[in-house]
């Protein structure tokens, strides 16, 4: 299914795009918060329909550094997800963590454990994000070892592709606030599920809106 085609979806189709993302978003908080031990909130103010060429114009500039987490999923649909953040907000997140989990810590342990922080938060997040998404079209999706980049975000956009060959036309995208109990800033970042070829039109007709 070509870019175009999406754009003439009603506002109900995308509506169970969003709904989907919300359930996926509230599962994340959940576990996030079990693994805290604190009230987590995950807000989801925007989902959308992207054409692959304008995601690393549209939500920053190509050469903004970002921290990245991705995973590789198949199945009956497959494709490549990415949760990413913006370096400062990713050196937030990692304090929380720190702290919640380990105490007081040096800089430099920190910086030892901080991607491996970052990767175990990622993983919560995006297969929170693929069960909502397995479960509301009863499908299995085995999903790779997650993995972590921090590079521009456009060099990582480009790395993906390479690296799993030819990605389809379309991704879907939300941005995502994550707030945690007795941190007043959101952290702010996006959940990118970019579907390999014919996979979004299988999903979109298994959520029974194709």
């Amino acid at each position: 299914m070509e870019y175009n085609e999406l754009e003439g979806l009603s506002s109900f189709h995308l509506d169970v795009i969003r709904e989907t993302v919300n359930i996926g978003a509230g599962n994340a908080a959940t576990a996030l918060s079990q693994l805290l031990g604190s009230v987590v909130a995950m807000d989801v103010p925007k989902a959308e329909l992207v054409s692959i060429y304008d995601l690393s114009d549209r939500y920053a500039s190509p050469t903004e550094l970002v921290c990245a987490v991705y995973l590789r999923f198949e199945g009956e649909i497959s494709g490549n997800m990415l949760w990413i953040m913006n370096e400062e907000v990713s050196g937030q997140l990692v304090e929380v963590l720190a702290k919640k989990n380990l105490g007081n810590i040096s800089v430099e342990q920190l910086n030892e454990v901080a991607d491996s922080l970052l990767l175990e938060v990622g993983n919560i997040v995006l297969s929170s994000f693929l069960n909502a998404i397995s479960s509301m079209i009863n499908c299995s999706l085995p999903v790779t070892v997650p993995a972590i980049a921090h590079d521009m975000l456009g060099a990582i956009l480009d790395l993906l592709a390479a690296y799993y060959g030819m990605v389809g036309d379309v991704a879907i995208v939300s941005e995502t606030n994550l707030r945690i109990t007795d941190y007043e800033t959101p952290m702010n970042g996006h959940v990118m599920l970019l579907p390999d070829p014919q996979s979004l039109s299988i999903l979109l007709s298994k959520l029974g809106v194709l």
